[in-house]
């Protein structure tokens, strides 16, 4: 039960960091394929921790996430 509480925390902070980031990309106000590139790397750099996340780990040798 531990496990899963620190797991549920560390979703609602990534959550947070990267709503952040999201809203702040919308708030510089890029030109426009400018913004929508940084919109979608940073969900593809969220979806690729919170899969890491669920399956146990991201095993990049320049990047550990457990």
């Amino acid at each position: 039960m531990e496990g899963l509480i620190g797991i549920l925390v560390t979703v609602v902070v990534l959550g947070l960091v990267f709503y952040l980031l999201w809203w702040l990309i919308g708030v510089i106000g890029l030109p426009d394929p400018f913004n929508k590139v940084a919109q979608v790397l940073i969900a593809l750099i969220a979806v690729v921790i919170l899969l890491g996340l669920l399956f146990g780990g991201i095993n990049i040798p320049t990047l550990r996430i457990r």
